[in-house]
């Protein structure tokens, strides 16, 4: 079966200061998720699910959907602070800060993806090798199967000269994943890469092997997401920061043996719309990319 592009596009863009998802990189005005799109495309995905926010509803169509919907089955769900919870929940949660998290994106999903499927994040550069490694990965999966993957990355090739950046830091043994743990300030410093941990930093040699959030996983999974997702709103539904993150996610139902997390690696640059500053660099990175025949100058024909 063909499996799903499912797209965490619901960010607030804060470290950017504007909507990043639809900001045009392209030509002929083409966001970085109309390449992210094109690739899935090309590596057989038969559908992309985007999880949005309401208030950009008609600014994604207008910038992005609608385009990308005339080339592939595509479809939006939304998510807000009060999607997944009770009425009590939501009151309880009404100095909520932030989104929920990257779990609760995907959770509000969940009706709308039929198979096998990969996230990604809405403001990365994966590059076509990813795409093409899970979608043929997933492409011989049954939704049943707890047979999940993922495509590393090398940290050193995902930093950002701009600022500090997210990963999940990945501990592999024979080709699958063993633990994972999210480290959100990963940055360089005068001696090398430092990570900021609340416990205190960690210096990283840049060779480990991250996630970019370029997960693939069968609908089986989503069980263990809800069960994942109902701990953290009973432990932290007061908190107003606190985010329910995917690779942490991930990480646990490989250490409580819930499924297998196979890991495959790439060498691709990432490259990523973080900051403002990203988005000169996106746009050449794109345009060279498309001068050495990677991409058509004009992305879609309609």
């Amino acid at each position: 079966m063909k499996p799903t592009l499912l797209v965490l596009a619901a960010g607030m863009g804060s470290r950017y200061g504007g909507i990043k998802q639809i900001d045009p990189v392209g030509a002929h005005g083409e966001t970085l998720l109309d390449y992210s799109c094109f690739d899935a495309r090309e590596n057989g995905y038969g559908k992309v699910v985007f999880i949005i926010r309401p208030d950009i509803e008609k600014d994604f169509r207008e910038a992005l959907f609608d385009r990308v919907a005339r080339n592939m089955d595509a479809e939006y769900v939304f998510q807000t602070k009060q999607s997944l919870l009770s009425p009590s929940q939501i009151e309880l949660s009404a100095g909520r800060e932030k989104p929920w998290g990257t779990i609760h994106a995907v959770l509000c999903a969940k009706d709308a993806v039929k198979t096998p499927f990969t996230i990604i994040n809405a403001d990365d550069y994966y590059g076509k090798e990813a795409y093409g490694i899970l979608g043929n990965y997933l492409s011989g999966l049954e939704n049943s199967s707890k047979n999940h993957a993922m495509v590393g990355y090398i940290l050193k090739n995902t930093m950002s000269p701009v600022g500090s950046v997210s990963r999940g830091v990945c501990r592999v043994e024979d080709g699958y994943l063993v633990n994972m743990r999210e480290n959100t300030k990963i940055e360089f410093d005068s001696e090398g890469i430092v990570s900021h941990l609340p416990e205190g930093d960690t210096r990283l040699t840049g060779e480990e092997i991250v996630s970019m959030n370029f997960f693939g996983f069968t609908p089986s999974a989503f069980d263990y997401m809800q069960g994942y997702w109902e701990r953290f709103v009973k432990d932290n539904i007061s908190e107003p920061k606190k985010e329910v993150l995917l690779p942490n996610c991930a990480g646990e139902i490989v250490s409580t043996g819930s499924g297998t997390m196979k890991v495959f690696s790439t060498q691709d640059r990432w490259f990523g719309m973080t900051y403002k500053e990203d988005r000169e660099t996106v746009r050449k990175n794109l345009a060279e990319k498309t001068e050495k025949g990677l991409y058509p100058e004009k992305l879609w024909e309609k």
